[in-house]
């Protein structure tokens, strides 16, 4: 009964709120107050994303706005400029020097804040610091850092000297760390020797001296003092952030960047065992990502924008450092968890620091869900102007939760889709003058061309079918690096000249876009890509186990969550299709059921907490066809409880019944 009556509840607003708009005190004041935009914007795109790039600070500027030979484009080409010079020196010397940048807290409750001033000495010191290390133009760094101000001006230091970052979130473990170091052949790590995490402490320079005993293109580690953290230091390899900068210039002459120089890569899951690094350049990413802050956040100079993100993810590039930051904006930055020491505390800095604009994830909001309502009505919410959502598609429960208890009802939710590779928000609404569906990300942001196409590459006008984007945009990823092959073939092999990111959508009779998120072998835990093949070949990497498949299951607060099935070695014929608790024996020494908390142990530490599984199952074989080839469809049917489909192909039907019953038994 109570189901449905909060079933009915959803779908009476739903009916209420099917024409939602912000309150006409906030259309006023909108950057975008007309729809004109849209096609102003389809009609001419490069003058229109020129007219963003105006905004921006060039040495030089551009001879063309757009050279696209699919699947490359090239942005503002000829133009040249420095990002940290447009995100740090523009505001610094302006009347915005005094004020804040970016206003921190650590999760033990430190406070810290950085005016623009502040922020352009710490920038142009540590930029000095890092070319008496050797750094030029074109080496690789690598990041690994908690969310502390430093992470930030790691980045722009790297921007300003036209060295090419690479940040590795700090929940990644040694072994992840130490692939993405040697894919970048980074110089320089820049680490922190620990931080702060649901009142734990997080030993990263411990992490990543473990990652640096198979990382031979390291010549220097630049360690952040966080705190009182036991660490190990090796003499002429490891320095101290604060004493590199001690004697170090307050200005670094900024490198004049080509547009299409790279900026960054980051590493993200991929449907191969291997980790894709994307790379952004400079001119277009820069573009895309201001415009996209500007217009989708309706930034104004008095907010305290907070996006929640990690910047060890895009999110956090896009929308913490490089987008807010070249607008100026105050950004608020907070290291800890949100249910630490009580569940409240992302309401309680909201109040504290009178944050205004909002941004996070659908599985924290899930979570907040869970925790009840009582928690956001212990504080005083009023500041706050808009709500964010960004990372995986948002349940329209969801939506209406936090509209109506984060925003009070008086909110405008900018539901956002886009990826590491994109670079920039696609997807999304425009809270001045966008009408808002619950559940749907609503439009193309001007500029940007995507629809809705079949198996066959025909577009779909009303219905389901995959996302496909059809034109250039600024922020563009510009390959994988290298790997161009694999950037060829992932991205742009489904439809010819069209950007194919692997996830699905459904159009509904207004034109709006439904996210139903991937389609390929990736799955969105927590709002983390996690590529199924980089947790099998963890798990084969334990001494016990022969074979794995992943897949992924529906979970109410992440969205997704990991089962794994597992055959062991040699002990194939004791199971007998019999689930483990009934196996009286061992596998190699060990109870199954510790093996399965081992099993889960080993992918954290190969991987990180992020890829831990929920479920380990272990079979005697797994479902294949005649010709080896595993099918994970059924193995996700039975991981959600479905109907089985088709299993006239497989080579021993008998095997998968037995797993659906184990499963089921085992609840």
């Amino acid at each position: 009964m109570k189901s449905e009556t909060k079933t009915e509840a959803i779908n009476v607003f739903l009916e209420e709120t099917r024409n939602f708009s912000p309150p006409e005190s906030f259309r006023k004041s909108a950057w975008v107050r007309d729809e004109k935009v849209y096609e102003t914007a389809r009609r001419n795109p490069e003058a229109f994303w020129a007219s963003f790039a105006e905004e921006l600070v060039w040495i030089r500027k551009w001879d063309r706005v757009l050279e696209w030979n699919p699947p490359d484009a090239k942005w503002f080409v000829g133009g040249k400029l420095n990002i940290s010079v447009n995100c740090v020196d523009r505001w610094a010397k302006s009347e915005l020097r005094n004020k804040a940048a970016i206003i921190w807290e650590g999760e033990p409750g430190e406070e810290r804040t950085l005016t623009y001033w502040d922020l352009y000495r710490e920038v142009n010191k540590f930029a000095n610091a890092l070319k008496k290390l050797g750094l030029k133009k074109g080496d690789r760094v690598t990041v690994y850092l908690p969310m502390i101000p430093e992470a930030a001006i790691a980045m722009l230091a790297c921007a300003r000297i036209g060295a090419v970052h690479s940040v590795v979130f700090g929940g990644f473990s040694a072994e992840s760390l130490r692939d993405r170091i040697n894919d970048a052949q980074a110089r320089v790590l820049i680490t922190a020797d620990g931080g702060y995490r649901r009142g734990k402490i997080i030993t990263l320079k411990r992490e990543a001296d473990e990652a640096l005993k198979g990382t031979p293109s390291i010549q220097h580690v630049v360690i952040v003092k966080r705190g009182e953290f036991p660490l190990e230091i090796k003499e002429g390899r490891d320095h101290w952030w604060h004493r590199l900068i001690e004697g170090a210039e307050s200005y670094c002459e900024p490198e004049a960047m080509d547009s299409e120089d790279m900026l960054y890569t980051l590493y993200t899951s991929g449907t191969t065992g291997k980790p894709k690094g994307i790379i952004h350049t400079t001119g277009g990413y820069l573009t895309g990502v201001y415009a996209t802050t500007k217009w989708v956040f309706d930034l104004r100079p008095h907010d305290v924008y907070w996006c929640t993100a990690d910047v060890g993810w895009v999110t956090g590039h896009s929308y913490i450092v490089y987008g807010p930051l070249a607008n100026g904006a105050t950004v608020f930055m907070y290291e800890g968890a949100p249910d630490w020491p009580e569940k409240d505390r992302f309401w309680q800095l909201i109040e504290k620091y009178g944050i205004t604009i909002f941004y996070t994830a659908p599985t924290a909001i899930r979570a907040f869900m869970k925790w009840g309502t009582e928690w956001p009505a212990r504080r005083n919410l009023s500041s706050l102007r808009l709500l964010g959502s960004v990372g995986e598609p948002i349940n329209p429960e969801a939506w209406i939760w936090y509209h109506q208890n984060i925003g009070r009802g008086n909110c405008p939710v900018v539901d956002t889709w886009w990826q590491t590779e994109t670079g920039m928000i696609l997807i999304t609404p425009l809270p001045g003058v966008t009408t808002l569906k619950p559940g749907s990300a609503t439009k193309p942001f001007p500029g940007i061309e995507a629809c809705v196409m079949n198996e066959k590459g025909q577009r779909v006008e009303v219905g389901g079918g995959y996302l496909a984007i059809t034109k250039p945009w600024p922020a563009m990823l510009r390959g994988i690096y290298g790997d161009p092959e694999r950037y060829q073939k992932q991205y742009w092999s489904k439809w010819p000249n069209i950007y194919f990111p692997s996830d699905g959508a459904k159009l509904d009779e207004n034109g709006y876009f439904w996210l139903l998120g991937r389609v390929d072998d990736v799955l969105n835990v927590a709002g983390h890509r996690i590529g199924t093949m980089e947790v099998e070949s963890a798990l084969v990497d334990h001494p016990t186990v022969a074979e794995a498949a992943v897949v992924g299951k529906p979970h109410e607060i992440k969205g997704e969550t990991l089962v794994a099935f597992v055959t062991l070695k040699d002990v194939g014929a004791p199971f007998g299709g019999a689930r483990p608790s009934q196996v009286q024996g061992q596998a190699q020494g060990l109870p199954l059921q510790k093996l399965a908390q081992e099993l889960k142990d080993h992918v954290a530490k190969k991987i990180g907490s992020i890829a831990r599984p929920e479920d380990i199952i272990f079979s005697a074989d797994l479902p294949k066809t005649r010709s080896g080839k595993i099918m994970r469809r059924l193995l996700k049917n039975i991981a959600e409880g479905k109907v089985l489909g088709d299993t006239t192909t497989l080579a021993d039907s008998e095997v998968v019944n037995r797993l659906k019953q184990q499963y089921e038994e085992e609840g």
